[in-house]
């Protein structure tokens, strides 16, 4: 699949809580062939400091022309992201990565935690669009009301309900995603999409696996190019050895991954 480096100009800039921001960009080269699921790849400040390029999951595109990406503020890196403004380029590499594999004859489930929501509204999106039927079920998790609040809003603009959980109770279900899920009727030909932390990933895969519901999970690894040079995002696979996160995921099939159970 083609990739482009670009000057991506910044058309919006939006601050959703005091520390979770969204950026959208104008890139039209980027945005008209983006799948659900793929990622850039942005340099985050002008000089060497940082070095590295930071990746961004795409959490929607519109009009062909345009992408978003939805961070949260916690290192040099997104702090020197997040104080860019409106107007200026940022240079971004993309789209990288293999994206969700849809299937429109099941149901879909979506599952996400933190900012790992932002790759499953594009999905979404995606699934609204071209899969009639029942409208996917949707279980969004966070730390704090505050955090989730502006990130359930995307979804229900989409008509879509969603089943919240956070940490303090504060919004939705005061406790895990996982305890929201156990508690839903997944259909047996139910498909269930994850992104977020790693023991929310493990816990929704063990439900599935039990449940025999298929489970496709997006990996967030440390990426220091995104291409598969650099061998800093490898994840080990249940037939042995590694796999890049950064072209042959981010999203895998969770049967494929050896997780650590404990």
């Amino acid at each position: 699949m083609s990739q482009f480096q670009k000057k991506s100009y910044i058309s919006r800039l939006e601050y959703l809580s005091p520390d979770i921001v969204r950026i959208t960009l104008d890139s039209p080269e980027i945005a008209r062939i983006a799948q659900p699921g793929q990622f850039v790849m942005v340099k985050t400040g002008n000089g060497k400091d940082p070095l590295l390029r930071r990746p961004f999951s795409i959490s929607q595109v519109s009009n062909d022309r345009y992408f978003q990406i939805l961070f949260k503020v916690v290192g040099r890196g997104t702090s020197l992201l997040a104080h860019c403004r409106e107007g200026e380029n940022l240079s971004v590499l993309g789209p990288l990565g293999s994206g969700f594999q849809v299937d429109c004859t099941g149901s879909h489930c979506l599952v996400g935690g933190g900012i790992g929501i932002a790759p499953l509204l594009f999905l979404a999106k995606q699934l609204s669009r071209i899969c009639t039927g029942n409208p996917p079920l949707v279980v969004l998790g966070a730390r704090t009301g505050e955090e989730l609040e502006p990130l359930i809003n995307d979804f229900k603009e989409l008509g879509l309900s969603v089943h919240a959980a956070t940490d303090d109770g504060s919004l939705g279900h005061h406790g895990f995603v996982i305890d929201v899920l156990k508690g839903l009727q997944l259909a047996a030909d139910a498909t269930t999409y994850v992104c977020g932390p790693h023991p929310m990933m493990l816990a929704v895969h063990l439900l599935c696996k039990a449940k025999n519901i298929a489970c496709q999970v997006s990996m967030e690894t440390h990426m220091a190019c995104g291409m598969g040079a650099c061998l800093g995002c490898i994840v080990p696979v249940e037939k042995g050895g590694y796999a890049h996160a950064c072209f042959e995921g981010p999203v895998f099939d969770a049967e494929e991954l050896l997780w650590e159970v404990k």
